[in-house]
């Protein structure tokens, strides 16, 4: 049995009552959470290993990227629009192989944890070989293969594999991986791909993610196409409901909010790559409002080139203030909520995961407030100016301590797992091998409509 206890540390539980400890401890044994509460009403059972805060860190639930899709194409296609990028960034799969797969997923998994991400959703290729990345570096993920079947799209997975994926890896690793069923796009798919998905989630009991209204351009070209909107087209295969994550939503208008909502559809939010891609800013305060449960994802390092989540949200918050000219859009409190219970729920990982509560499981980010972009800090039980700075000042270098199931898997800000230089030296390797592959098959570059 592993038993210990963190204290002395300022917890940011985010449970339903958005509730901040100043001076807190929490106790852990196995991969659950069976104590929170101020320190001064705790008792640390006996035998518990501690690990002090001495007044200098805070704990809070590990941040969930809610989309993102493992690459080591970083900085490599840049400065162009979505449906630009698209042709480019696909030849990355074109080339890709599995252990091109396994070294980019290790890597991201390496850079997310590092700087407190403990869940990801991964969308990419030969996700055996991600299971196996997420094995050695501790994570838990969630991984939906791009899974594509419209003629000239081969170089996807096919609907077998994801299927083949469901039932050999699926609550593996004590839990910790979950198996979706991912769908590429709607101009990638056909209407029984996305039948086939609603057939498997119900049959499997797993869930279905999918991109769609990621920007104006793309839009118009599905409307043209299809004789209807992308959410309209999702809602005809059946696809929308509470089993279903979207990625983006930039472009929805008020119809379309109101039936997410009624479905209980879940989004991922990914402000920093639809920026990045020019696609536009979402309407996530309308989204809120309407009650959609949504998310925020990194996308991935190909179209953000970070997988930083403090620098996500520090973003989702000021694109809506300095879009609407509006200064409260988004403060703090609900950012937060977003990148950790938000994106569990999207999830559907609530029960276990997004919050500092007993009973749930031990996934918990450390932060060390001794640094100078989190000097001074003061706590109060509403969050005081920390609450503020962990959302607009705080970094993944702030990061001392990641578990992940109770496991510690980072300390003192370096992973427990894995030798560290040994992946990075096999990702430059493997990175440099890519670009070279992509660049010879740019001929077969192929226009996503």
């Amino acid at each position: 049995m592993t038993l210990f206890a963190i204290t002395h540390v300022a917890i940011f539980t985010v449970d339903p009552r958005n509730r901040v400890i100043p001076d807190g401890t929490v106790v852990v044994e196995d991969d659950r959470i069976v104590a929170v509460g101020p320190s001064a009403e705790v008792a640390i059972p006996e035998g518990a290993k501690v690990i002090d805060g001495a007044g200098k860190h805070a704990l809070m639930p590990g941040l969930v990227d809610s989309h993102s899709h493992s690459s080591l194409m970083r900085g490599v296609t840049e400065n162009m629009p979505l449906m630009e990028w698209l042709p480019h960034y696909q030849l990355e799969h074109r080339a890709l192989t599995e252990e091109d797969a396994f070294h980019s997923a290790r890597l991201c998994y390496l850079e997310a944890l590092k700087s407190g991400t403990t869940c990801v959703m991964d969308m990419f290729r030969f996700m055996d070989r991600c299971a196996d990345a997420a094995g050695e570096i501790g994570l838990r993920v969630n991984l939906a293969p791009y899974v594509a079947d419209q003629p000239g799209k081969d170089f996807f997975a096919t609907r077998d594999e994801n299927k083949r994926l469901i039932k050999t890896r699926h609550g593996s690793q004590q839990g910790r991986i979950q198996v979706w069923m991912g769908l590429e796009h709607l101009f990638y798919c056909s209407e029984d791909a996305y039948r086939d998905a609603v057939r498997c989630q119900q049959e499997y009991g797993v869930r279905i993610h999918t991109h769609a209204c990621e920007q104006k351009e793309e839009e118009a070209a599905v409307l043209a196409h299809f004789g209807r909107r992308s959410i309209g087209m999702l809602d005809h295969y059946g696809l929308l409901g509470e089993n279903t994550l979207l990625a983006h939503c930039v472009w929805l208008n008020d119809d379309e909010i109101k039936r997410l909502a009624d479905t209980g559809t879940a989004i991922a939010h990914c402000p920093v790559s639809n920026a990045k891609l020019a696609s536009g800013v979402a309407r996530t305060p309308e989204m809120l409002a309407a009650g959609i449960t949504l998310g925020i994802g990194t996308d991935g390092p190909v179209c953000n080139n970070s997988l930083d989540m403090f620098e996500e949200m520090k973003f989702a918050s000021l694109i809506q203030k300095a879009t609407r000219l509006d200064a409260t859009a988004l403060p703090a409190d609900q950012i937060l909520r977003m990148a950790t219970i938000g994106g569990a729920k999207a999830l559907g990982l609530d029960k276990d995961i997004g919050s500092i509560e007993v009973g749930k499981k031990a996934d918990l980010v450390m932060l060390d407030l001794a640094m100078p972009n989190l000097t001074p800090h003061e706590v109060t039980n509403d969050g005081g100016n920390l609450l503020w700075n962990l959302v607009f000042a705080a970094r993944g270098s702030n990061v001392s301590r990641v578990w992940v199931d109770g496991r510690c898997l980072i300390e003192n800000g370096r992973s427990t797992q894995v030798d560290e230089a040994r992946v990075l030296e096999t990702a430059q390797q493997c990175g440099v091998s890519l670009y070279e592959r992509c660049r010879a098959m740019s001929h077969l570059r192929v226009d996503m409509v």
